[in-house]
């Protein structure tokens, strides 16, 4: 097992080994918080930062689901193909489905 990260701060700190529903839960509570951190970003390094922890959560939550980032990331360039992304700025108000 690699060596946690607190590890190279202090020699002291308790780990446990979780089952799968745990897993889970905590992986999506971290999504949360990372979420929030890269809210909070004030500056682009660390925008990027919470964004490079974000990325890692999903890898770890796409091979939950039976997957893998590389699946994840097929689906996004067939999203984009089909819908378009985010990157010309343009922003839906609304759509009239009445018609």
């Amino acid at each position: 097992m690699r060596q946690p990260f607190i590890k190279r701060k202090t020699d002291k700190y308790t780990v446990k080994k979780l089952d799968d529903n745990n897993y889970i839960q905590e992986l999506r509570r971290k999504l949360q918080e990372e979420l929030n951190e890269y809210l909070e970003a004030t500056s682009n390094e660390e925008a990027l930062e919470e964004l490079a922890d974000l990325v890692e959560i999903i890898h770890a939550l796409s091979f939950i689901h039976n997957g893998n980032f590389e699946k994840v990331e097929a689906i996004r360039q067939r999203k984009f193909k089909e819908r378009g992304g985010f990157t010309e700025k343009i922003y839906l108000i609304d759509v009239d489905d009445s018609v």
